[in-house]
Parts: C-alpha cells; structure tokens; sequence
C-alpha cells in the first residue's frame, strides 16, 4: 500500500514499484534478484575507439540557411567540411597538446580526440555557394537557399 510521510510525499513499498515496472509475467523476477536479466557486457567496447560528436546550432534567414559550431582550439588546417547529397559533415580533431609529464588526472572533463558531425540540411541550398569561416572559436558555415515557389502548381493528366 502507499503510505505518505510527514510531509504528504507518496512513498510506494518495493513490491508495488516493482509492479509498477514489470507486467505480470515478470512478477517472479522481483523475488529472485539472480532472475533479473542483466545487460550484456561488451569486454572489448573502447570509448576512446569512437568519435566525439559535434554540438552545432542549425537556423535560416530569409536568404541563408547556417550552420554553427564551437570549435575552439582547432586549427582549421585540422578541420574537414564536406557536402553531398544535401548532407554536411564536419570532421576534425581537437589536440589537448602534450601530456608526456601528466602523473595523475584529478578531473578530466574536456574532450580530445577526434569528432565528427554529419548533419542533412533541412532545407534545399545551392552547393557551390558555400562559406565556411573559423573565427573565435565558431566555425560558421552559411549556405544559400535555393528559391522555391510557395505553391507548385500539378498538372493532371
């Protein structure tokens, strides 16, 4: 039964969260904690093995569509930036510089490595007029949007 505490907070008793999440076929889980199927574990996954994903901000104007990125501490030299098939990808690598002399990590929360970011552009753009600048930091990548008209008018044959 649900029973409230001295400040009316809803507390459930194990048994009845457990139902809350198991249908009725796996009610006998609950009574054997071994019986609990517990994920796979993949002994050869390597996180560093996988490319950090760029964070990019996507929006249009009335002539542009843009594309922008931080990329702070890339040179642009270490920057890929291709398009095809209405589909822009950004590749690079962010180098942390040398660590020969490192003995301990006490926090280590910035991302090196290579990243990369494919992105299908959501609007039509004219792909041989393209700017791509680095600057601060912000890759910035505008496009030219191809002109549609409001209302295409279909012939019925």
């Amino acid at each position: 039964m649900a029973r409230r505490n001295r400040d009316d907070d809803l507390l459930m008793e194990e048994d009845e969260l457990s139902a809350a999440f198991l249908g009725d076929d796996d009610a006998a889980i609950v009574d054997d904690p071994a019986a609990v199927p517990q994920p796979a574990v993949d002994d050869e996954w390597d996180e560093s093995d996988m490319p950090g994903q760029l964070a990019v901000d996507v929006y249009e104007t009335k002539e542009r569509l843009v594309v922008k990125a931080r990329t702070a501490g890339v040179n642009k030299h270490d920057l890929d930036v291709s398009i095809a098939d209405n589909t822009l990808s950004i590749r690079g690598t962010l180098s942390a510089g040398s660590e020969d002399d490192v003995v301990n990590y006490f926090v280590q929360e910035c991302y090196w490595g290579e990243f990369s970011r494919s992105i299908a552009l959501p609007v039509p753009v004219k792909e041989e007029e393209i700017e791509a600048v680095l600057k601060d930091g912000v890759l910035t990548i505008s496009f030219t949007k191809v002109k549609q008209d409001t209302v295409k008018k279909i012939q019925v044959l």
